[in-house]
């Protein structure tokens, strides 16, 4: 990705100044969107390993195997 003119720095910079978000009510403004589509959990680095190859051996994305990995607990649990 190219980075940015000192012009198009210099507009960027100008136009948040003038315009900056704004929070809006019951968490509908742009950081609050933001943080709720980024939830994030630390896990070990033994566990983080063991998922990335599992997800690599099955062809899936790390969060995928969590999700069917839930969801198998909560069959289990009804």
């Amino acid at each position: 990705m190219p980075r940015m003119t000192d012009a198009e720095a210099d507009y960027w910079d100008e136009y948040y100044t003038q315009n900056p978000p704004k929070p809006g009510p019951n968490g509908t403004g742009f950081y609050s969107q933001r943080r709720k589509a980024a939830i994030s959990v630390t896990i070990d680095s033994l566990s983080a390993d063991w998922l990335v190859t599992k997800a690599i051996a099955a062809h899936k994305t790390p969060a995928e195997i969590i999700s069917d990995m839930v969801q198998r607990e909560i069959a289990a649990a009804m």
